[in-house]
C-alpha cells in the first residue's frame, strides 16, 4: 500500500499504523463503513462525496452484488478512487526543476 493512501486512511478512518497490507486495510475500512451505514449514514455520504466516488458505479456494483458485504464494496471503491486521485496528482504535479525560469514566480 502506498504511503499517501495509508496516510489518507489513517487521517480519515483512524487506520492503525501497523496496517500495511491492502487487504487488511480494506477489511478494516469495510468495518468502519458498516458502522457508518448503521450509525452515521450522512457522514458516509459526505466522505464518498469528498473522495468523489462515482455514485452511478457504486449503485451498479451494489446492485450487481447483492450478497456481498456493502461495506466491503464501498471500501474497495473508495480505495480505488483514492489511488486514482493520488496517481493523477503525481502525473500533473510539476517538479520545481521542471518549471521554466520565466514561469517561476
Amino acid at each position: 500500500m502506498d504511503k499517501e493512501l495509508q496516510y489518507y486512511l489513517q487521517q480519515t478512518f483512524q487506520l492503525p499504523g501497523t496496517v500495511n497490507e491492502m487487504q487488511e486495510a480494506e477489511n478494516f475500512l469495510a468495518e468502519k463503513i458498516n458502522g457508518l451505514i448503521k450509525d452515521n449514514f450522512d457522514h458516509l455520504i459526505f466522505i464518498l462525496y469528498r473522495v468523489d466516488v462515482n455514485e452511478a458505479k457504486l449503485k451498479q456494483v451494489l446492485k450487481d452484488n447483492p450478497k456481498e458485504d456493502a461495506g466491503q464494496i464501498i471500501a474497495r471503491l473508495l480505495i480505488e478512487r483514492q489511488q486514482q486521485k493520488n496517481l493523477l496528482r503525481k502525473q500533473f504535479t510539476k517538479k520545481e526543476e521542471d518549471i521554466n525560469e520565466e514561469e517561476k514566480w
